[in-house]
């Protein structure tokens, strides 16, 4: 498997309102006889080139699709790395970049019956990707996040069954503990791959977008 491409420095972190619209407009101009496999390649490569200029919006986006194939596959890295390219998986140093630049005040959280709808500027995460941010920004010495961790965490038990997506926090939790005084060290890929569920075509560069626009 080849390692991830470095971490980009950061220039703009666009909120979930526009990236959703950007990624809309993408899939929409898809070529749509190409199989599903290399629909989720390219889109993935569009949001990719996206981040590498520096917008970390666009990676909170591959984080949770890298983590969405991943599920789909059984864990199996290999496959992922497969479908989305060399060099695009999603690693913990990309991960830990992103979760500590988040602005945690701008997280759109609902609560139970809140009929509101997020702000055009909010963060709108899964509920593990907000788990990492806490983590990051806790171990960072906020002491509002750690708070807001050690209550989460208190309900992690009751949720790990009925959320897929938690088991990816855990491993961002444990790799954060055990490169504290060290490198990240990249997953290791599935022993045994796993049948891909599409076609497999041939990798190919995508397309890039035309010139983004704004929503």
């Amino acid at each position: 498997m080849s390692a991830p491409a470095g971490v980009p420095p950061l220039k703009e972190f666009s909120p979930s309102m526009r990236v959703d619209v950007l990624v809309s407009d993408w899939r929409a101009g898809l070529e749509p006889e190409i199989s599903g496999e290399e629909k989720e390649r390219q889109l993935y490569g569009l949001a990719w080139e996206a981040y590498q200029d520096g917008d970390y919006g666009f990676g909170l986006w591959c984080w949770h699709e890298c983590d969405r194939l991943s599920n789909n596959l059984n864990g199996n890295i290999r496959e992922v790395t497969r479908i989305l390219g060399p060099g695009r998986f999603f690693g913990f140093s990309h991960r830990k970049a992103i979760a500590s630049a988040v602005p945690i005040e701008r997280i759109y959280r609902p609560r139970k019956g809140d009929m509101s709808t997020p702000r055009t500027d909010a963060y709108v995460l899964p509920h593990y990707q907000v788990l990492c941010v806490y983590l990051a920004k806790a171990e960072g010495g906020d002491p509002k996040a750690k708070a807001l961790l050690e209550i989460s965490l208190g309900e992690l038990e009751d949720l790990r069954r009925n959320d897929a997506f938690l088991k990816h926090f855990e491993t961002f939790r444990d790799l954060w503990n055990r490169t504290k005084n060290g490198p990240a060290t990249p997953p290791a890929p599935s022993a045994t791959p796993s049948a891909p569920k599409a076609d497999s075509p041939t990798a190919q560069r995508p397309r890039r977008a035309a010139a983004r626009k704004s929503p």
